[in-house]
């Protein structure tokens, strides 16, 4: 058998371990496997195929993780709109109370809500910032 086509055979296989367990990582080493194959395609040496698919890989996983590192970071759960649905909602304070909760109708039950520390409170239309516990962080409108 071709050493080319044991790389081919050796980029499918790894194809499908990230098909079976969803590592991305994986596919980066396809892309070494693949300079492989093409390296014996070319009619280079053992080694020359090996530290290519080596390099070209390695790279690649490298790469994608320094991308992954300064890619931009979600927000945490609670104040990730994506991860709660109450993010972004509008809330109607009536009156603040001296402890610096109101209580406001959201979703058609009773929430207690607060502000950010160091701001000064006021009634009005306000946007649901976090969640603390089970309590609305809001901001004003």
């Amino acid at each position: 058998m071709a050493e080319s086509t044991l790389w081919w055979l050796a980029t499918g296989g790894v194809i499908v371990a990230e098909l079976l367990t969803g590592t991305f990582y994986l596919l980066m080493l396809t892309i070494g496997c693949a300079a492989g194959a093409l390296a014996a395609h070319m009619g280079w040496g053992l080694t020359v195929q090996m530290v290519l698919a080596a390099l070209v890989g390695g790279g690649a996983v490298v790469g994608w993780h320094l991308r992954q590192m300064h890619s931009h970071q979600e927000a945490p759960a609670q104040s990730n709109s994506n991860v709660n649905m109450d993010i972004g909602g509008t809330v109607q304070v009536d009156a603040w109370h001296t402890d610096g909760t109101a209580d406001v109708h959201y979703r058609g039950a009773r929430w207690t809500a607060i502000h950010r520390p160091g701001v000064i409170p006021g009634p009005g239309p306000h946007r649901v910032a976090e969640l603390v516990g089970s309590r609305l962080l809001v901001d004003k409108v």
